[in-house]
């Protein structure tokens, strides 16, 4: 990374707790994810796969607006001129594929959509404000849900999952009903998310360094089979139902101005 490039995100370490906080800090565009911030994130959990004094960490994004939605839509990315090679830049931005089996604890205010589920996805919990909100505008604009997806499916009940990829823009699941069907653990007034993980982490972090991320490893490997084999298809299933870009713009620039049901 540049040293004079602006830094999109932020990592503050508290060596008295082992507590590590990553923010991502890009408020103006609604902390969504560019190709420098991507980088940012793999450069940042690799750093604190090496620092035995962070033994938790809490992910959150700055402001209550919105955690993350996702991939910055002004962002290019440059694709390899075949159907069988995809460059997908979000899909190392978590935790676990960058190999960190340290804790990790989504803070969630605002919105959390579409690319923000890569980040969700491959944290043990979310602890959400009131105000938080998950949706997945892929199927509006004519792209597939895939990773998102399957990373979800893995989190929450089938049916509830479906529903959210697959109803887009048109519906947002509210805090509350997340905290009802599992995806969300604890449910905080709106800004308080990230004292309540704060919390949380710190607890994970007084205890034995080893037997907690022999823990995390153990719950991630007990779905990981099925989650690779689930991703080995996603490539494909982008490529065969994306709609080429100049109609996904389309469908965007002709998009409902009319609010979306919270339910």
């Amino acid at each position: 990374m540049d040293p004079g490039a602006p830094v999109s995100i932020r990592v503050t370490t508290d060596k008295d707790t082992g507590v590590a906080v990553v923010t991502l800090n890009r408020p103006a565009r609604l902390n969504a994810i560019d190709v420098a911030m991507a980088d940012e994130l793999r450069a940042a959990w690799r750093q604190l796969r090496y620092d035995d004094t962070t033994r938790s960490i809490v992910l959150t994004g700055t402001g209550t607006r919105a955690f993350t939605t996702g991939l910055d839509r002004d962002t290019t990315v440059p694709q390899p001129n075949s159907p069988f090679m995809q460059d997908d830049p979000l899909l190392t931005v978590g935790p676990k594929a960058n190999d960190l089996w340290k804790p990790v604890i989504a803070a969630v205010e605002g919105m959390a959509c579409g690319g923000a589920f890569y980040l969700l996805g491959e944290c043990e919990f979310i602890v959400a404000g009131a105000g938080a909100v998950f949706f997945d505008p892929h199927t509006t604009y004519g792209m597939v849900s895939a990773y998102e997806s399957i990373l979800l499916a893995h989190r929450m009940p089938y049916g509830e999952a479906a529903r959210l990829m697959l109803m887009g823009t048109r519906e947002r699941l509210s805090a509350e009903r997340a905290y009802a069907v599992g995806l969300v653990s604890e449910l905080t007034e709106v800004g308080g998310a990230l004292s309540a993980a704060t919390a949380c982490a710190t607890t994970l972090a007084s205890y034995p360094a080893t037997a907690v991320q022999g823990t995390v490893r153990a719950l991630w490997s007990a779905k990981e089979a099925t989650r690779l084999m689930a991703f080995s298809h996603a490539p494909h299933l982008i490529t065969l139902g994306n709609l080429p870009p100049e109609q996904q713009a389309k469908l965007f620039a002709a998009r409902s101005t009319d609010g979306p049901r919270i339910r």
